[in-house]
């Protein structure tokens, strides 16, 4: 018998339109994979069913389902961006009210925004019977030894919220994997469970400037964590709350900020698994990869020293004020990674420490952009705009810098209030409108919907987003940098990408 059915839910087409054929990267699920391998460690038989990549109509699903015949079902509702578990709910809701009425299988959930807004979530989705408050390992553990899913029974178990009769309750919270647990008690990822077409990890792809901007070299593609959260508490972030310790309605990640470690031992294996397994180009989830010089460098001597570094294709996340030091640049390079993401959020100092607590560093920007790049690795620019206290201008500024430093990446997000994030519970104490759909949440969706500020509509915002995309991506010292960098090829696969406009709702189209 299958004890847990983990699904990892779509809705591609809401969430990202007319790019989800085939420009939206397809990411593994992580945190399915993680939570998978760990009931491993303690004798459950798990079983991941992506719906990402295996396309099932509502009969196909319950047939599906019905055949594994699991204790319990739970979404793991997570996703590639900082948004997605909250519009991934989308996707979820919908599957799980099919099943509900289908099947007869306890159903829970799992993800940030039932993290976030516990309470609310079941209230509002009765489909689902329980959910975990945080990242839910031992609370899943504890919960898979139960013979039953009453209400009697979970209310014996730490960190879950469930329905009993017409009452949300909230038991208190259970503590999350501490570091000196993590190689033990999260053992890694259930890379079998997962569906492929030819080879391990092919029915996944990479977004298309990972891939130098070019298709083929997308799949497959892996994402893979080596550390857990973050030591900052920016406002607009909602990342902690998979760290959560209390029992609020609304829950705040910059009240949880920490981050927790696998050894660089244990990495450097699952590396090499991934190397066995045919996968080069691979994403580092972890949000602040080079933070930590204690971990990263050992693993990326390691990963320096391995024969396959040179043909790896991986990226990982930093901030824009915790890489001055060109001798660890040189490293990071050599150990196979050939991007960097980094988070500059906008080009006015005074925005940047308003929503980072001030502890965003005062650097110059453009000397990081160049030493970057003259070690050798490419840059996706992270950028933010409709911030508080933001006005067209600095919005404007933003963009110019963008063009300015010219990276082979660029993103820019509309500031919105995600769910778990300070802004959002302040948003809900003085009364500021908050989204009220799950794809509201989503930055690629046609219900779109930015937060706005004390200068700037929602629809002001997010008129810039778009307009400043298409001015970025065309821009010629853009076009000339990828024709230089990567090919000709690469130039037409960002020409298809602007081929296709996002339809905004707020912006009446």
């Amino acid at each position: 018998m299958i004890d847990i059915l983990f699904i990892n839910p779509t809705d591609r087409t809401g969430l990202y339109q007319g790019l989800a054929e085939d420009l939206s990267a397809i990411e593994p699920p992580t945190w399915a994979l993680l939570l998978a391998e760990s009931v491993r460690s303690q004798g459950g038989v798990p079983f991941i069913l992506d719906l990402n990549v295996e396309f099932l109509e509502n009969e196909a699903l319950k047939v599906r389902v019905n055949d594994l015949n699991p204790r319990l079902i739970c979404f793991v509702v997570y996703g590639q961006n900082v948004n997605a578990g909250a519009a991934n709910m989308s996707g979820a809701v919908k599957i799980a009210n099919f099943l509900k009425k289908n099947t007869d299988y306890p159903i829970s959930v799992i993800g940030s925004y039932v993290q976030a807004l516990p309470v609310k979530c079941l209230k509002d989705e009765g489909s689902f019977d329980f959910g975990f408050t945080n990242e839910g390992v031992y609370a899943l553990w504890n919960v898979l030894k139960l013979k039953s899913f009453t209400p009697g029974d979970l209310k014996k178990i730490k960190g879950i919220v469930f329905r009993d009769g017409n009452k949300i309750i909230m038991n208190e919270p259970e503590i999350v994997v501490p570091t000196e647990r993590m190689d033990s008690d999260l053992p890694g990822y259930a890379w079998d469970l997962l569906p492929f077409k030819n080879r391990p990890l092919d029915l996944y792809r990479s977004p298309l400037w990972h891939a130098e901007y070019d298709p083929e070299k997308r799949s497959p593609y892996a994402a893979i964590q080596t550390s857990l959260g973050c030591n900052f508490g920016c406002a607009f972030c909602m990342i902690n709350i998979i760290n959560r310790s209390d029992n609020e309605e609304v829950g705040v990640a910059s009240n949880y900020s920490r981050m927790r470690f696998w050894s660089p031992e244990f990495m450097i294996k699952q590396f090499d698994l991934l190397n066995q397994m045919g996968v080069e180009t691979i994403k580092i989830t972890d949000e602040m990869f080079l933070l930590h010089r204690k971990y990263y460098v050992p693993l990326c001597q390691e990963l320096s020293s391995r024969s396959y570094a040179n043909t790896l294709r991986m990226w990982a996340y930093s901030r824009i004020d915790t890489i001055t030091n060109p001798e660890y640049l040189r490293l990071v390079r050599g150990a196979g990674i050939k991007w960097l993401a980094l988070g500059i959020e906008s080009a006015n100092k005074s925005v940047r420490l308003e929503v980072s607590k001030g502890k965003f560093e005062d650097v110059d920007i453009r000397k990081v952009i160049n030493q970057v790049h003259e070690s050798g690795i490419e840059v996706m620019a992270n950028y933010i705009v409709g911030l508080p206290g933001e006005k067209l201008s600095n919005m404007q500024e933003t963009l110019d810098l963008s063009i300015e430093l010219c990276t082979s990446g660029w993103n820019m997000y509309a500031a919105t209030a995600l769910p778990g994030s300070e802004l959002y519970k302040k948003n809900l104490e003085n009364g500021s409108q908050v989204p009220q759909k799950y794809l509201e949440y989503s930055f690629h969706s046609y219900e779109s919907r930015p937060m706005g500020n004390e200068n700037l509509s929602a629809k002001e915002v997010l008129a810039f987003r778009d307009m400043a995309f298409k001015r970025y991506h065309s821009h010629p010292n853009f076009i000339r940098r990828i024709k230089d960098k990567f090919s000709e090829k690469a130039v037409n696969s960002i020409e298809s990408t602007l081929s296709i406009n996002l339809e905004r709702k707020i912006l009446d189209d």
